[in-house]
């Protein structure tokens, strides 16, 4: 298998994960640099998360607010040694019940078979233009 299929199939296994056993399962998938990054333009709280760590903060920062959030990809794009992943994210608040949908795309960088960096955009043309 080439190193873009891997690519793919291993972001494809780590959001299938996430989905099916929550995001302690994904740890083992992060690699120990790990950095994701979640800009303005795409959210009330930017910030930057670092290490297995790090992602554990970003979905517990979540259900502080939310009961659930899941990840709907649409495609798996090999592009400029990246995994492109157009997708809506869904989340559905505590107390009310209240489900709300984004679409956004992430860029994920791979490395040794674990997940390095995700960089999120708000369409597939920043994305795919940022990996060019």
């Amino acid at each position: 298998m080439a190193m873009a299929e891997d690519d793919v199939e291993l972001a494809r296994r780590a959001l299938e994960t996430l989905a099916s056993e929550g995001y302690e399962a994904l740890l083992p998938l992060i690699h120990p640099d790990f950095v994701a990054t979640v800009p303005p333009t795409l959210s009330v709280e930017p910030d930057t998360y670092r290490g297995p760590e790090g992602l554990r903060r970003y979905f517990e920062s979540f259900y502080d607010a939310v009961d659930e959030i899941r990840f709907e990809p649409d495609d798996f794009i090999a592009a400029g040694g990246r995994v492109v992943i157009p997708m809506r994210v869904m989340v559905r608040g505590r107390g009310s019940g209240v489900e709300a949908a984004q679409r956004v795309v992430q860029v994920w960088e791979l490395r040794d078979g674990l997940a390095i960096g995700v960089e999120v955009y708000p369409t597939l043309d920043e994305a795919l233009a940022a990996v060019s």
